[in-house]
């Protein structure tokens, strides 16, 4: 980035040491970070609305004049209010200004003005109260709207950002190449930045996106290009074809045809000279687990160790029961390594792995640790990628000589959206789920049923089940959602008073959490509330009842995630959605969730309603923020940007030629803002 858009934006006219300070709080600290606050929407005057035909009760944009302005009228002390008629010759209106004599002494007699707001009224007498005013002679047809921070208006950040683009006109600032913008009909970078903060009309505001929606892409699309073709250095552990096929015998149950076809897809990776870097990718209770085994098998017989590191001790605990099992019969030593055990306890266990003593090794952060030193690290694998940073996972994969990489996730993504995502990773996907499992029963009902909802749990409860209630919110607040923890007291107390109550919510200490976790598991507690924590969690197969509360808060695809916390045993299993809020949209997208059981059509559907933005709810490490492309409306400018990128890599694989500086510099900046954000 050159010259005058380096500058920190307090140094733009306008702005200031005191606006800056606003500014720093949506993180725009430079004229570079401002011109790339782009508008939330728009309010596009271009057609207004008549008064005569324009509905009710819905934002409006109307033209028309000011024909008279009526006596200011107190209320109460320091209360007044302002009124105005106004009219565009289909029919009149009243103004209605609330405390604002400076923009109700502004308003002339004649003048014409833009009106935005809702509508009030009946046929015959209407009004507007507290509308956005624009004089029309001094306002562009189409104003943008930004996201602000309290102390900041629209006007203010506006007249900014004709200062920022005025700085931008300054000198030439063009990043992409002059064959890419030809061969993708692209405007140039100035065009693009000048229409989608103040396009005439919407037809040049869609050349302007076009252009930065192109440029976000390519430029996520060569980061995680170069991040890849950066981990092709040669494997320091290149294992021959060796045969598991005793570990599919030993195993008590028969693998899916995805399961064995990912475990092939691990050992044909495992023998090639560049490290293997696989997703797995499965719904939840796919079997993820049982392919991290087979893959480890294959390094053990290579006579190398498997590391593998999960994001709680819960859960690294549950995945060394789970590879004990499977692996202990075939002479395979897998040992557990996690910040709680005692000092002698893990300085013990550290030394077994240094020696080679274990095979696999399951744990937490511990395993990043410098004190832990292993023998002949040949794969690493982690689960819940967006639990981890890709920083993460290099310091694991440092443990050893360029080991091989397999990341387990349990987040469903439609393929192309992985395929951006997890750019720097070849990805098997484990469609079918294991015999057995059998799907969750799901129902959504309107607040009114609650008392019968909990009745339902109840019944499970009384049978020797257990259950889960998920809420939305972690502390008191203003908002119409009941705090978790006075909930979970008035459930104990109430409802639920003859049974055990526990309680998990985010702000609890790890150490807390993995107790209640524990003894959710012992059946210590019959019925645990919740926040999202639940959602990572432990395999509870006596738990056979979910009720979510607020489910209309919740992405399709977390909503499927929780409610896969339970169906993990023998038991039939039921989760009822509950919302106060039953409006059709929110009807729709519950029943979407009713009928379906597949995780990769309910994220499909979730990307459809939502956007990427919402999809991984605030956990989207490992994926650059996107400003301006939207993956679900912008599919086929990514195939494009996905395409331009390889051609570009395969002549330029360090974008090291002066044409493509540029480039390598929006890349920089994307990545690098990336791990800050880790």
């Amino acid at each position: 980035m050159i010259g005058e858009l380096a500058r920190p934006v307090k140094y733009l006219t306008g702005v200031g040491p005191k606006r800056s300070e606003l500014y720093e709080r949506m993180d725009v600290h430079t004229v570079y970070d401002l011109l790339y606050h782009f508008p939330r929407y728009y309010i596009d005057m271009n057609e207004p609305q008549t008064i005569r035909d324009a509905p009710l009760n819905e934002t409006v944009v109307l033209k028309g004049r000011i024909v008279r302005k009526l006596p200011e009228a107190p209320i109460r002390r320091g209360l007044s209010v302002y009124k105005a008629v106004f009219t565009d010759d289909t029919a009149d209106l009243t103004i209605v200004i609330y405390n604002a004599g400076f923009v109700f002494k502004s308003l002339e007699v004649g003048h014409e003005y833009y009106l935005v707001g809702k509508l009030s009224g009946n046929m015959i007498r209407r009004e507007i109260s507290s509308p956005q005013i624009y004089p029309v002679r001094d306002t562009d047809p189409v104003q943008p709207v930004y996201r602000l921070t309290e102390g900041l208006t629209q006007k203010q950040l506006r007249m900014n950002m004709h200062s920022a683009l005025e700085a931008l006109d300054g000198f030439v600032y063009e990043p992409l190449p002059a064959d890419v913008m030809r061969e993708n009909g692209l405007c140039s970078l100035s065009y693009a930045m000048q229409n989608v903060h103040f396009p005439v009309d919407m037809h040049t505001l869609e050349l302007a996106k076009n252009r930065l929606v192109f440029d976000e892409l390519l430029t996520l699309a060569m980061g995680m290009l170069m991040m890849k073709s950066r981990s092709r250095e040669k494997a320091g552990c290149v294992m021959k074809n060796e045969s598991v096929d005793e570990y599919y015998e030993a195993l008590p149950f028969e693998l899916t045809k995805g399961q064995r076809n990912a475990i092939e897809d691990c050992i044909k990776d495992m023998q090639q000279e560049h490290p293997m870097n696989r997703l797995i990718q499965g719904d939840v209770g796919s079997g993820k687990t049982a392919v991290a085994a087979g893959a480890a098998y294959f390094a053990y017989k290579n006579g190398f160790q498997t590391a593998l590191m999960a994001p709680t001790e819960i859960l690294a605990g549950q995945h060394y029961e789970t590879l004990n099992a499977f692996l202990e019969p075939l002479g395979v030593k897998v040992v557990l390594l996690t910040g709680s055990l005692t000092q002698k306890k893990k300085e013990k266990v550290k030394e077994g792995i240094a020696a080679g003593e274990y095979a696999v090794v399951v744990g937490t952060h511990a395993l990043v640790q410098k004190s832990t030193e292993f023998d002949r690290l040949g794969l690493v694998i982690t689960d819940e990628q967006h639990r981890f940073g890709v920083e993460q996972r290099a310091m694991l994969a440092g443990k050893g000589d360029n080991p091989h990489k397999l990341v387990m996730s349990a987040t469903p993504i439609p393929r192309t959206l992985a395929l951006m995502i997890y750019g720097d990773l070849d990805i098997s996907v484990l469609k079918e789920l294991p015999k057995g499992r059998q799907p969750v029963e799901t129902y959504a009902v309107t607040g009114k049923l609650r008392e019968r909802a909990f009745g339902f749990v109840k019944q499970h409860l009384d049978e020797g089940r257990q259950g889960y209630i998920v809420c939305p919110m972690i502390e008191e607040s203003d908002s119409d959602l009941q705090d978790v923890k006075s909930y979970a007291k008035q459930l104990s107390e109430g409802f639920f008073k003859d049974y055990r109550v526990g309680l998990l919510h985010g702000k609890l200490a790890p150490d807390k959490k993995e107790k209640v976790m524990k003894k959710f598991k012992e059946h210590e507690i019959d019925l645990l509330v919740s926040t999202t924590v639940v959602e990572v969690g432990v395999d509870v197969p006596n738990a056979a009842i979910m009720l979510i509360e607020n489910a209309d808060r919740f992405g399709l695809s977390q909503l499927h995630q929780l409610r896969g916390r339970v169906g993990r045993g023998q038991y039939k299993s039921s989760c009822i959605l509950v919302t106060d809020n039953p409006t059709d949209e929110v009807v729709q997208r519950l029943k979407i969730l009713s009928k379906c059981h597949d995780g990769f059509e309910i994220s499909q559907e979730d990307l459809k309603l939502r956007g990427p933005g919402d999809f991984f709810g605030s956990r989207q490490h490992g994926l650059p923020k996107l400003k301006i492309a939207d993956m679900s409306q912008d599919m086929d400018v990514l195939v494009r940007a996905q395409g331009t990128a390889k051609e570009i890599l395969s002549r330029d694989p360090e974008l090291a030629a002066g044409e493509n500086s540029g480039l390598k510099e929006l890349v920089e900046r994307l990545f690098e803002q990336n791990v800050s954000n880790d």
